[in-house]
């Protein structure tokens, strides 16, 4: 099987320490346009940000895994043969992939041929576990304003009390406060729990000035 991977150098590193089935050829690209629509490649995964002027013409493919963490196949309009993941910088290193399908026989068919574990939750913004990681930057972001503890000490604490690859304030840098910001934004339309610490806002506006 040959699996084609839209990716940047940060996310191929994580891909890369993933344990892959022998019999899989994993290429590394850095633009849909390199591929010109190669048939070799049976699977493509598309982990960059999903633009605005986005390239619909990859729905030809046969399966296509979409890195859209805050919009969901309904919104996006996603066909039949497009899976969401979570292709944020720390995520893809996690053992199980978080991913919500259209088919689940058969993306689970495809994720065993792989050899990459998977687990399907609903198709909802931020799936799971950026939904908490968002939650848990969010608080901290408040904390810092309140004046609780300073960005390393909470990032520690998070690090040695919970056992998390990285504190609030390291996974906001890894993955992007506007990334955090839109996902929060998205969820606190329905569930005030999600709420923006002005904090985060002041500084998504300084990104956006």
């Amino acid at each position: 099987m040959r699996v084609a991977v839209i990716s940047n150098a940060e996310q191929k590193e994580e891909i890369l320490m993933k344990q892959t089935n022998k019999d899989v050829e994993i290429i590394f690209i850095k633009d849909i346009t390199e591929m010109e629509m190669d048939e070799s490649f049976e699977i493509l995964f598309f982990l960059g940000e999903i633009p605005r002027d986005f390239n619909r013409k990859i729905f030809l493919w046969k399966h296509i895994f979409i890195n859209s963490v805050t919009g969901t196949l309904e919104q996006n309009e996603f066909p039949h043969n497009c899976t969401r993941i979570n292709g944020w910088p720390g995520f893809l290193r996690r053992p199980v992939w978080e991913v919500a399908s259209h088919d689940k026989k058969i993306t689970s068919q495809i994720f065993e041929k792989i050899g990459w574990p998977v687990i399907f939750v609903k198709d909802e913004p931020g799936l799971v576990a950026a939904r908490v990681i968002g939650m848990i930057i969010n608080e901290a972001f408040f904390a810092l304003e309140d004046g609780v503890s300073t960005e390393e000490e909470m990032d520690l604490a998070m690090e040695l009390g919970t056992n998390y690859p990285f504190g609030p304030f390291e996974w906001a840098r890894k993955i992007g406060i506007r990334n955090i910001y839109h996902l929060l934004k998205t969820l606190s339309e329905k569930d005030k729990r999600y709420d923006i610490a002005p904090l985060l806002s002041r500084k998504y506006l300084e990104l956006s000035a």
